[in-house]
């Protein structure tokens, strides 16, 4: 009989030298991923053709009312995004990707979602795509915010019967102040928010998941000129109120708050502009009696828009 080299293990389960690999062959490998990430199925050399197509085409610039389309880039990101509720249209996944809990859920909501097309695409393709960024494998693709016009916002609250109450964003960069201020706005029953073209803060994945889902329902307006959009304003019998540290009038004794009013927010550093200023009917003071020098735009808009809402009962 021929002598077995194999030294073998009492116990139960795996012989020596396996590795294990009988008990991971017994291992579930996930749910089944859709017909788009299979390789060798149709629609994933559609979707890679198209893919291909789409990252070698460059992402059209921003004009008029319309924003250029951003990439979120990063498995945290991108389900981050996913999560709260930043508009997409499509997420591009790397050929061959290390699937884990991130992956899986992002697949996951964007499948929910509806409407997002899932592409696959090979790494060297995002990586041009992405300009070398490290993305891990997913990139989601936000299309271009669709602005309103300043005189939108007016019209809409005369529609509703009601005098606006819009917010103007003077200097303010950071996306997240524009997405904290949209949030109060729509809390507060305001009517929009009014930002200017150039060295501003636009309507980027950020500032969507700092609104908290309410820049789905409330309007950002863009300005080729602030001065001469709050000009028109007044034209149209709307006060102009500015926000200044050494702002002349005190908030509480502002009674043009409870009528048609355009709040002027400026930067935490600079403030308003001085063109900007001068344009206001008003220059209005926080108190502050705890000795802050100034509040972040998000905070100082929150407190104001809050005071309107109350005096408009």
């Amino acid at each position: 009989m021929a002598a077995n080299n194999r030294r073998m293990s009492g116990k139960k389960g795996a012989q020596v030298g396996s590795g294990g690999q009988r008990r991971k062959g017994l291992e579930g490998k996930g749910p089944t991923p859709p017909a788009e990430m299979r390789k060798g199925h149709k629609k994933n050399r559609i979707a890679t053709a198209k893919a291909k197509q789409a990252v070698r085409r460059p992402a059209p610039r921003g004009r008029g009312g319309k924003a250029s389309s951003e990439l979120v880039v990063g498995r945290n990101p991108v389900v981050e995004a996913l999560r709260g509720g930043v508009p997409a249209s499509t997420l591009y996944v790397q050929q061959f990707i290390d699937n884990d809990e991130r992956v899986r859920e992002a697949l996951q909501l964007a499948a929910e979602r509806g409407g997002i097309n899932l592409m696959e695409a090979p790494r060297p393709e995002l990586d041009r795509m992405t300009n070398g960024l490290n993305h891990q494998g997913l990139v989601l693709q936000v299309p271009p915010y669709e602005y309103a016009h300043p005189e939108d916002l007016a019209d809409a609250a005369a529609e509703e019967g009601e005098d606006p109450l819009i917010v103007a964003l003077d200097g303010v960069t950071d996306p997240r102040n524009l997405g904290a201020v949209v949030r109060s706005v729509s809390a507060f029953g305001g009517h929009g928010v009014v930002v200017p073209e150039r060295r501003a803060a636009g309507m980027t994945a950020g500032a969507w998941k700092t609104s908290a889902g309410t820049a789905a329902r409330t309007p950002v307006a863009r300005a080729t000129n602030l001065t001469r959009a709050l000009e028109s304003y007044k034209k149209a019998g709307i006060v102009v109120v500015g926000l200044a540290a050494d702002g002349e009038v005190e908030l509480g004794d502002l009674e043009a708050l409870g009528g048609p009013v355009v709040i002027v927010v400026g930067s935490e550093g600079k403030g308003l502009s001085r063109l900007v200023g001068e344009t206001c009917d008003f220059r209005v003071r926080i108190p502050m009696p705890g000795g802050a020098e100034s509040l972040n735009a998000g905070v100082a808009a929150g407190i104001v828009l809050y005071e309107a809402s109350r005096r408009r009962g």
